[in-house]
C-alpha cells in the first residue's frame, strides 16, 4: 500500500493523465490487469449514456398480452431470457413486464388458470440520454433489473439491463445460454446444437457431413445471413440442405449464435 501511495503522490491534471497513471501501475505490477479493466469500465461507465448499449428495438424480444399462453411458453424457452416486456397492440404500447419465474406455478395448473394481467410487474421508461453510472445507482435503488428506453416522441427505442450495464465495467457475463469458450459447436441432445457463428464452414461440414461452399463466405453466419437476405433478427430461422438454422443472438452488424436441428429428427 505504501508502494502504490508512493506512485501517487504527484496529482494527474485530467482523466487521461490518470489512465496513464493506472495503466503504468498495472506494468509495475502494483494493480492487477483485471483490476486495471474494471477501473477503466468504471471510468468509462459515467461517460456513456443508454443509447451506447442498449439493445435496439429491432431485437426487442416481447410477449403479447393476449396471445394464448402456449405462445407465451414458446418464446420464453427459445430465448432464453428471465424478463420479458408485455406489449398490448403494438410494440410502443408496453403493459408491463413478465418474470419468466412468475409462470412456473401455472405449469402444472392449466391454461385456464392464468392470467398474465395478474403477474404483470410495472415498466420502467428512460430516455436515451440516461447516463449509466446514473442508471446503474436507480436499478440498485429500486431494484429493478429491466428498463424500457424510449425516444424523444415516446415510442420504443429499446431496452437495458443491468446485466448491460455491469458488462461495461466488469466484462462480457456468460450464462447457460452461452456458448462455452473454445467450443464452437455443443450438442444439447435431441438433434439440437448451438453454434457460434464465426465456425468456419469446413469445420461445420466436417461435424454435419454437410457439404456448404466456403467460397464465397468463410463462416457458418456469412452464409446464414447471406441467405436469409438481411442482418436477421434472434428468432429468424432458414433450412439449408436438411438442417434448420435459428438465430439466437445477433446484434445490428452480425449474427453471433445459432442453433442448428436436422430436420429429419421432427418426422
Amino acid at each position: 500500500m505504501e508502494r502504490i501511495a508512493s506512485f501517487f503522490t504527484a496529482e494527474p491534471r485530467d482523466r487521461d493523465e490518470l489512465l496513464e497513471l493506472l495503466r503504468d501501475a498495472e506494468r509495475r505490477n502494483l494493480l492487477d490487469p483485471d483490476a486495471l479493466n474494471m477501473i477503466e469500465g468504471v471510468m468509462q461507465v459515467s461517460e456513456m449514456q443508454v443509447r451506447d448499449i442498449m439493445i435496439p428495438r429491432s431485437q426487442v424480444v416481447a410477449l403479447e398480452r393476449d396471445a394464448p399462453v402456449e405462445a407465451l411458453f414458446d418464446t420464453i424457452v427459445e430465448s432464453g431470457h428471465s424478463r420479458f416486456p408485455v406489449i398490448g397492440d403494438n410494440l410502443d404500447e408496453i403493459v408491463g413486464i413478465l418474470l419468466a419465474k412468475d409462470m412456473l406455478r401455472y405449469c402444472r395448473e392449466g391454461d385456464q388458470a392464468f392470467d398474465i394481467r395478474e403477474v404483470l410487474r410495472p415498466a420502467i421508461f428512460i430516455p436515451e440520454s440516461k447516463r449509466l453510472n446514473v442508471l446503474l445507482k436507480e436499478f440498485r435503488a429500486s431494484r429493478n433489473h429491466m428498463a424500457m428506453v424510449v425516444d424523444e416522441y415516446g415510442g420504443l427505442a429499446g431496452l437495458v439491463t443491468i446485466e448491460d450495464v455491469l458488462e461495461q465495467i466488469v466484462g462480457e457475463i456468460a450464462d447457460e445460454h452461452d456458448i462455452e469458450e473454445g467450443a464452437d459447436i455443443v450438442e444439447h441432445g435431441n438433434q439440437l446444437f448451438s453454434v457460434k457463428a464465426i465456425t468456419p464452414i469446413e469445420e461445420f461440414n466436417d461435424y454435419f457431413g454437410s457439404d456448404f461452399s466456403d467460397e464465397e463466405f468463410d463462416t457458418i453466419g456469412g452464409l446464414v445471413m447471406q441467405r436469409l437476405g438481411s442482418v436477421p433478427k434472434p428468432g429468424e430461422t432458414v433450412e439449408l440442405d436438411g438442417l434448420r438454422f435459428k438465430v439466437l443472438r445477433a446484434d445490428s452488424r452480425r449474427i453471433q449464435q445459432l442453433q442448428v436441428q436436422r430436420i429429419e429428427a421432427d418426422a
